[in-house]
């Protein structure tokens, strides 16, 4: 019983101490940047009705939400994304808006996984949604905003891999297909499964040069002359159409010198049916998940009653904490963090120690001292919990004064103190 009420359930954990700090602090470096773009904070509930979230918007697959119900027997979901939520409040709040809306969000989303699969079901997540801008300067700012504040984090080895789903929708809308069969090709494309997509395209009754087009995305990944190549392969108006629109991004991502931190890949088509155009994966090393999705989803604000083009993104926080504390990357964390020991005959000296440390944005951690504990017991927690400075009063006026690297070991009149 006892292992049990200290456990937690499958898919979520504690975190504290350094790790919890650092991910606060990268949240904060994140939101400052989406700040810096223009972005306003919104916050949605935890749960909403089910409907919110139906496959219809987009969202996960409705056996991996969380579904309860309250007291009118309707059903409530965690929510498992934040842009249905987003959208709703949008055309809710927002429904006579005709000029660009920017809006940043940060939070939980819940997702209920296969069990041993090691994937966490309770997810940090941060982003933002830019509205009634389908622009390709639109889609530049928001990939620029990605990288940006992954820059922001310490990452300088990242790249966003860029897809246009409208580029494989172009193509096959000419091939006169079912939709099952149009599933099955989106499948072997998405789990880049090209020689089964090759071998059942042979088994097609469709024009030769659809399925060479096809055929080709294989090969249509890498730098700006692919998108020459992805061009070539077709000669399907709504697919050249993509082709340009990708031009024109990398074009703009050029004013912001942010070239090196991208490159396409015309068989990124994942959320097919929920983005409809430009759509990017953020990558960096020693994690093998994606840290940063998003993409441009033009009709979901119209399900809500708002007919408004949407792009937006989401940081998955945790794991660009993984590729944050596997790389080394030093978050500049605040080290002005002080530990104040004295005896209770020197607490108000204590007290006004730490307020004046306070006042200056030292962190000041009072401990009255135990006879139970030893000098030594006391310094060792101070390494433990970071403290840049000890100061141990020796009395109610004079302090002895040691830094975290021991270096420094003086003893001073507190009231000559240079805080």
């Amino acid at each position: 019983m006892r292992e049990n009420l200290l456990s937690t359930p499958e898919g979520v954990r504690d975190i504290y101490g350094t790790e919890c700090e650092n991910k606060h602090l990268v949240l904060n470096k994140i939101e400052n940047v989406l700040h810096l773009y223009g972005n306003k904070d919104i916050e949605t509930p935890t749960f909403e009705y089910f409907g919110i979230f139906n496959s219809d918007k987009g969202s996960a697959p409705s056996n991996e939400m969380y579904k309860f119900f309250d007291r009118e027997n309707n059903t409530l979901v965690l929510r498992p994304d934040f842009t249905p939520s987003v959208a709703r409040c949008v055309a809710k709040y927002f429904a006579d808006e005709e000029l660009p809306i920017r809006l940043c969000y940060k939070g939980k989303t819940f997702s209920s996984n296969e069990r041993h699969h090691g994937k966490l079901s309770e997810i940090t997540q941060i982003g933002s949604e830019l509205i009634n801008d389908d622009s390709s300067a639109a889609d530049a700012e928001t990939i620029a905003c990605v990288i940006d504040s992954l820059k922001a984090c310490g990452l300088n080895d990242f790249m966003i891999e860029i897809g246009e789903v409208d580029y494989f929708k172009g193509i096959i809308e000419d091939a006169g297909i079912d939709e099952d069969t149009e599933n099955t090709i989106r499948d072997f494309i998405q789990i880049k499964n090209f020689f089964g997509l090759s071998e059942y395209l042979q088994r097609l009754d469709i024009d030769e040069n659809i399925k060479n087009s096809l055929n080709s995305m294989s090969a249509l990944f890498g730098g700006p002359e692919i998108l020459d190549k992805a061009a070539e392969s077709t000669d399907n108006a709504r697919a050249l159409e993509a082709i340009e629109r990708m031009k024109k991004v990398y074009t703009a991502l050029s004013y912001y010198e942010y070239t090196d931190y991208v490159s396409f890949d015309l068989s990124m088509i994942n959320g097919y049916d929920y983005y409809t155009g430009i759509v990017f994966s953020g990558y960096t090393y020693k994690t093998g998940n994606p840290i940063v999705k998003g993409g441009r989803y033009n009709n979901l604000l119209s399900q809500f009653g708002k007919d408004a083009p949407s792009i937006g993104f989401s940081i998955y926080v945790d794991e660009l904490m993984n590729a944050i504390s596997r790389q080394k990357i030093d978050l500049g964390s605040n080290n002005k963090s002080a530990l104040i020991i004295y005896t209770i005959e020197n607490q108000q000296s204590a007290v006004l120690l730490a307020k004046r440390l306070r006042t200056t944005g030292w962190i000041a951690q009072l401990i009255r001292k135990s006879k139970r504990h030893t000098g030594d017991e006391y310094m060792d927690y101070s390494d433990t919990y970071d403290a840049g400075k000890v100061y141990i009063l020796s009395d109610s006026e004079t302090v002895r004064i040691i830094s975290a690297d021991r270096s420094v070991d003086e003893e001073k009149s507190i009231k000559d103190l240079d805080i």
